[in-house]
């Protein structure tokens, strides 16, 4: 199997900063924001954005967990379940307020859907914005990322993995065929 690296710590640090940026522009500040990270790795990413909104701001923003693994479109049963960054379990309060949904690779779309069927579950957001830290193409529904750190065209046959300093040891996103 062929891998290369794509992304290093320094290209994913960059990504996200601008991505940060981005993000306190396009809402002219962080009122009414909320950050809302996909389990695994969207959660990490959700953080270390939050982190870089308070040097940018001089404000926290809230970051929550959502496991959407209920959600998926091959579960019969749907329940959402969101985490604070606290760890306690609870029902995200999404009324009148800005989602922005976080995820590290956004591929077919199937679970961007399942995170917004959850967060809608919760009641009416007044929008839902998307960043991804790769995106790969390939889609099967038709969901936009408003936020990209990097866009890397793929093959079907192709993976993107992304590692990050939480879960994996090591910030990095490589490719492999």
């Amino acid at each position: 199997m062929n891998e290369r690296v794509i992304m290093d710590e320094t290209a994913i640090r960059r990504a996200l900063t601008r991505i940060a940026h981005e993000i306190v522009e396009k809402n002219k500040g962080i009122e009414d924001c909320v950050l809302v990270g996909i389990r695994t790795r969207g959660i990490y990413i959700a953080e270390r954005i939050a982190d870089r909104i308070r040097e940018i701001e001089g404000l926290p923003v809230e970051v929550n967990e959502l496991d959407v693994t209920s959600y998926r479109d091959d579960r019969e049963t749907a329940k959402a379940t969101f985490s604070s960054t606290e760890g306690e379990q609870q029902r995200l309060d999404v009324k009148d307020k800005r989602i922005i949904l976080f995820d590290d690779v956004l591929y077919t779309g199937r679970t961007i859907r399942a995170a917004m069927d959850a967060l809608m579950d919760c009641g009416r957001p007044q929008s839902i914005q998307l960043a991804v830290l790769v995106d790969r193409g390939h889609r099967e529904l038709p969901i936009r990322p408003d936020y990209v750190g990097k866009n890397v065209p793929t093959s079907k046959q192709e993976q993107i993995v992304v590692s990050l300093l939480e879960v994996d040891d090591e910030d990095e996103v490589t490719i492999s065929h």
